[in-house]
């Protein structure tokens, strides 16, 4: 990667940050005068506004929460292509900028979501295919099991597995973005560590409520 490559690269990658930084569903719980980091699970994401203010406001959360990932990678490939600058880098910083945007926000002390719809939002662009097969893997578990967290902690493993997969075969996607999609998994996973602890615990709440004290949240 040259000079030039390295400073067009970065630059998307700390525009991605405050795009990600965003904290929408922060935002969504101010504007029915409460604060989201209060209730439910204490988490800023989609999930936990769902349970907590409903899907009328935590769909359209999830919905914007999956632009942020969307946009600065589209958009920040686009811009770099314009000067020159043709690889996957650029779109790869756009996805990890947004997501540890969404994930570590300066606005609100980098405390933020967990990343699965920021995430999703970015692999619609890079990583279609893998993206089918970890939301196909989410679908399941949730649907069996009623836990979000366990099904988002299913498709961080699906994913990069059938992004390495495709290698050797279909779309081949380069190395690059198969080890975006194994550091992407583990980030995921990490950021789900306390509902881990919980669901060995048995204490994890199943995604039933609209109101609760339970901790599964994107």
């Amino acid at each position: 990667m040259t000079a030039s490559e390295l400073q067009v690269t970065a630059m998307v990658l700390v525009a991605a940050y405050a795009v990600g930084a965003t904290p929408f569903g922060y935002l969504a719980g101010k504007l029915k005068g409460i604060d989201i980091r209060e209730h439910g699970s204490g988490n800023i994401g989609a999930t936990n506004v769902i349970r907590v203010l409903g899907k009328g406001i935590g769909i359209p959360v999830f919905v914007v929460d999956m632009l942020k990932g969307l946009v600065p990678v589209v958009v920040g490939a686009k811009w770099a292509e314009a000067r020159g600058v043709v690889s996957d880098w650029p779109a790869i910083a756009g996805a990890a900028g947004a997501v540890l945007g969404h994930n570590f926000t300066f606005w609100l002390r980098f405390r933020g979501g967990k990343g699965i719809a920021t995430s999703a939002g970015a692999l619609m662009a890079l990583l279609p295919v893998p993206l089918l097969v970890a939301l196909g893997a989410w679908l399941a578990v949730f649907f069996g099991t009623r836990y979000v967290a366990l099904a988002s902690i299913a498709s961080a493993v699906a994913l990069p597995a059938a992004a390495v997969g495709m290698r050797g075969g279909w779309g081949k996607p380069s190395w690059a973005l198969c080890g975006f999609a194994v550091l992407l998994g583990a980030l995921a996973i990490w950021r789900h560590r306390s509902n881990i602890r919980r669901l060995r615990e048995g204490t994890e709440n199943r995604f039933e409520r609209k109101r609760g004290n339970g901790k599964e949240a994107k």
